[in-house]
This record gives C-alpha cells, structure tokens and sequence, in this order.
C-alpha cells in the first residue's frame, strides 16, 4: 500500500475534514421568494464625491447604492443629474422602441426566421440612460445585451434586423451569430461571443487615444458572470496602472445563463469592490433607475476626460427573461422573481416619474408604445424581403473566403476554386456562386 505523502491527515487524525461550498441561490423553481436580504437605501441619500477624487475616498460606495428615483416618483439627491423633460422623454422613447424591437426578434425566432435571439428587459436603462451621458463618438464595447445603444445612437434597425437574419442585406455577411453587432460609424465595437475580451479591448483603446492626444473616451460593458474571465482582470490592471480614460460597467442582472451571481463571487462581496483592490474608482448604481444610470456614467466620462482615471460601475439590476432564445429559466429559478424584485421595471419607473413631474400621461405612453412596435412591425417587413433563416437569400457562397487578405494567398485560391466547384456539381446553376 503506498504510504501516505508527508503532512496528510492519517487515520484517526483529530484535525477537521475540509469540506467545499459550492454556491446556492436563495430560490428556486417553486419557492416563495423574498428579497427582503437586499438593502435598498433612501433614493438621493448616497453623497456625489468629486469627479477628479482619490479612489480611497469611494471604499464605502463599493456597498452602496446610488438612487435618484424614490418611491414618490421624484428625483432626489446630489446624484439627480436635473434632465430636461424633452431628454426624458427622449430616453423614454428609445427604451420603449429598445423593448419593441425585443419583442418582434423574440417572436421572429421563435417562428424560425432567425436562430438566435437575446432580450435585455428589465436593463434598458443600463445601455440606453447609459450611454446618453457619453459623447456620441466615444467608443463603446458592448457584450451581447446592449442593443439600446445602437438604438440610442441611431443605427438603422433594418441593418440590425439584417444581421439577425443573417440574410443578402447584413453587412457582415453572415459571419457574426445574430445579434453580434459591429458599427464603426456609431463608434459600436464588434460584438464578440467569447465572453469579456472587449474588457482588455476597451483599455486598450482607450490608452491608445490617450497616447494620440485624443479626446474620446472608451466604455465597456460586461455581464458580472463574466468578471471572473482573466480578460476582466487584466483590463482593470492595465486600466489603473495606465490612467487609461475608460470606463468598465457591470451589468449585475442577478444571474448568467443558468448559475445564479454567486458563481461569479456575488456571496463573499458586491461586483464593485473588485475596483477596491485594483485602486480604481468604483461604486454601485440601482440599474433600473434611468436617472441614476445616467448621472454614473456621465460622472465616469467627466472623470475620464479630465485624466482622473478610469471608473468601475456595477449596475444593480434584474435579468427578467431568459438569458436568450435557448435557455429556459423557468428550469433553476423562481417564476415570481421577477414580480418581486425591489428595484422594479426601468421604463415604468422611467414613464411614472415623467407623469409625477407633469411631463407625460398614460394616453402618450400608450401611443409611444403602438407607434414603436409599428415602427418595429415595418422595418422588420423590410428587412424580411432581404431574407430569413432558411430560404436562401444570403450573400454569394465565393465570399466566405474575402475580407481577410488584402490578396488572397494562393493556397486560399485553390481552395475556393475547389469549394465552388464542388457547389456547382451540387447545385448545378441552382445558387449564386
């Protein structure tokens, strides 16, 4: 029998036996559930610190949260970023058409024009009220439920709706699974599927303007899954050691495809004390608050371009569909979390706070909501006559072997001439080549 290594505990050891824990979220399919755990503070009661302070000012709002709408439907607090109503209802109307444009792909998937499709209900404001606060030419890195932005910053839809379908019309031509997005004209950096590397990517970007004397800024956007990816890591190392003028959001939404936050580290502490440890500034935000999403980012971006240094957000928010097209949550959490979760919907709060301040009314919401999904209902007719999943009408089969080389090497050559013929021997005269 082999002797046991040197330190180990043999029989009849008295030390303890070392056990694992293995995470565990609080509710289940069935269960009743009660967030009464999670300590949601007095709207406007958490102070605004200079844009241009030291990191070690911020520790404690690493365990905050940052409010402006209370339960009164007023903004309230230093953090209340004093939007004009026409603004407001600005942000209205693009979540209202973000959460339009869900519905339609949603339903389109589902009737097998496209194979893929990610909804973002219940976070419009971390993209859309987000993204408002920046310049229109900072460059974003968005992971893969940020569509509000492109919406924000008025991307065509039909272009969007192209490269869902992947049809004749998308610009990318079929290469990028739907909903992966890529815009250099909106400053929208291409969607990757592998998760946080546009993290080190938005560093890097961001160092690079800083380098050229640029005043562009970079943001990025990444799921609190997705922080515990090494790519996070080394973007905030990079970040504060290089002062880059960029900011790192989170979206915590409370769960990944099928395991809950605390996979990611959310039992042992909150996602914006990772900034504590790398020196960056850092501090959490009620994510379904419109107004607080706003006036953190644009507190990140004042910061950023006055050479402070980079910002850590983590958006305290609630993923409340499925994680996309293939995934069932009704399979590992609870049906009622959605309808109890304390922070509510962004866009009712959003719209009731519009009427609290007698700048809208339900009759306008109504409307605002009609003439999106008809908006959303035409152009996805359009973009439908380019082509759906299936039926055919894609770009030619010879360019899946362009837009890498400048000049195509000869060993490439030979093989589309071999993949082209061998199409045309299946297919005779039957599809473009």
């Amino acid at each position: 029998m082999a002797e046991r290594p040197e330190g180990s505990a043999a029989e009849g050891d008295n030390r303890p036996k070392l056990s694992l824990h293995v995470p565990e979220p609080k509710f289940r399919p069935g269960d009743t559930v009660d967030f009464s755990h999670i300590n949601v503070p007095e709207a406007g009661s958490m102070a605004r610190p200079d844009e241009t302070c030291d990191p070690s000012e911020m520790r404690d709002m690493a365990f905050g949260l940052v409010r402006v709408l209370g339960e009164d439907n007023q903004a309230h607090g230093a953090w209340n970023p004093k939007l004009d109503p026409d603004t407001l209802r600005k942000m209205l109307g693009h979540m209202a058409m973000t959460r339009a444009f869900d519905e339609r792909m949603f339903r389109g998937q589902r009737q097998g024009k496209t194979s893929f499709y990610m909804k973002c209900t219940g976070e419009e404001a971390t993209s859309v009220s987000a993204s408002m606060a920046l310049a229109a030419d900072d460059m974003v890195f968005p992971s893969y439920r940020q569509q509000g932005i492109l919406i924000q910053r008025g991307y065509p839809m039909i272009e969007m709706i192209n490269q869902i379908y992947s049809n004749k019309g998308d610009k990318l031509k079929g290469r990028q699974l739907p909903i992966m997005y890529s815009s250099r004209e909106h400053s929208f950096f291409t969607i990757s599927g592998n998760l946080a590397t546009q993290t080190p990517q938005a560093v890097g970007w961001a160092m690079a303007s800083a380098m050229k004397g640029d005043s562009r800024i970079a943001a990025t956007w990444v799921g609190e899954g997705s922080t515990a990816e090494g790519d996070f890591h080394s973007a905030c190392t990079f970040a504060t050691v290089y002062n880059a003028p960029v900011i790192l959001n989170i979206i915590n939404n409370q769960w990944a495809i099928s395991s809950f936050s605390g996979f990611a580290g959310a039992e042992r502490t909150t996602f914006a004390a990772r900034a504590l440890g790398y020196g960056l500034a850092g501090f959490r935000v009620d994510g379904n608050d419109a107004l607080a999403c706003y006036a953190a980012e644009r507190w990140a971006a004042n910061r950023a371009r006055a050479n402070a240094g980079p910002t850590l957000i983590e958006f305290f928010t609630y993923r409340a569909e499925g994680h996309s097209t293939s995934d069932d949550p009704t399979g590992y959490r609870s049906a009622q979390e959605r309808t109890e979760w304390p922070l509510g919907d962004p866009v009712t709060r959003l719209k009731d706070h519009l009427i609290a301040i007698g700048e809208w009314d339900e009759d306008r919401q109504e409307k605002m909501d009609l003439e999106a999904a008809e908006h959303v209902k035409k152009v996805t007719k359009e973009a439908e006559a380019n082509g759906i999943l299936g039926h055919g009408l894609h770009h030619p089969f010879r360019t899946m072997f362009e837009d890498v080389f400048e000049e195509l090497p000869w060993h490439l050559k030979e093989q589309s001439k071999q993949a082209i013929r061998e199409r045309e021997i299946k297919f005779p005269g039957g599809l473009d080549q």
